[in-house]
């Protein structure tokens, strides 16, 4: 079984559709969405419509949650904030009721999904060997999948010891052993890389193969500027930080 991964896509439709483009040519059998549909980007509704006809199994993040009121914005930064009171108040009643019914946690074909971690399925990063030890220590799957740190990462666990790092483009990683990947994110990567980021899953071959895409970045910042919404929120897209 081949699936497409994606994470935190954050309403940026053009970076999506690009993602969706590449994961057409690779004919999957499964897309698996692992939460934060809406955030931060001018494209909410839009994005929801097209995960919703896509993912197979999509979890929600805390984007999702704060958006549709059922978590505190204070717990976001002014830009987060502010651009999570935007997005609730442009969500459509189909929108809502997409994002209502998802869960921050899911299996999927012996695989534990997880917007965040396991420890904490909405809001922990895993970002040190303690938390991804942690996430690992805490379930049983050979291979879980994590989000919201909107940075690509292959992690094994080699008897006690947590390896790996931060996996590039076209990094091809071997699922051997008990493993932690996580995808990048679609529409707002934070590892350096622009670039639109997904994951490809061969379940069947047990490899993982990390992809990026471009998209046309700077259409996105348009939008992001026509809707009024934080600058920073539109600079950062061209560094991918």
């Amino acid at each position: 079984m081949r699936v497409a991964v994606i994470s935190d896509v954050h309403a940026n439709e053009h970076a999506l559709d690009a993602v969706l483009a590449a994961i057409d040519r690779e004919r999957v059998d499964a897309v698996w969405c692992l939460g934060d549909t809406v955030g931060y980007g001018a494209r909410p509704n839009e994005c929801c419509d097209k995960v919703r006809g896509r993912a197979e199994v999509c979890l929600i993040g805390n984007h999702d949650l704060v958006a549709l009121g059922e978590l505190s914005v204070g717990d976001f930064n002014d830009e987060a904030a502010r651009a999570a009171l935007w997005t609730g108040e442009q969500l459509t009643e189909e929108s809502q009721s997409f994002l209502c019914g998802l869960k921050p946690s899911a299996e999927a074909d012996g695989v534990g999904l997880f917007h965040a971690s396991a420890r904490d399925p909405v809001w922990e990063y895993v970002l040190s060997e303690e938390a991804a030890h942690a996430t690992l220590d805490l379930t049983s799957q050979p291979l879980v999948l994590v989000g919201h740190s909107h940075v690509a990462l292959a992690l094994s666990l080699d008897g006690d010891h947590v390896s790996g790092g931060v996996a590039v483009d076209g990094t091809r990683f071997e699922l051997d052993r008990r493993s932690l990947l996580n995808p990048g994110s679609v529409g707002q990567p934070r590892d350096g890389d622009p670039r639109a980021a997904w994951l490809l899953l061969d379940l069947q071959e047990h490899v993982a193969s990390f992809r990026r895409v471009p998209y046309p970045v700077r259409e996105t910042q348009a939008e992001i500027r026509e809707a009024g919404l934080p600058e920073i929120l539109a600079a950062r897209l061209e560094h991918g930080e």
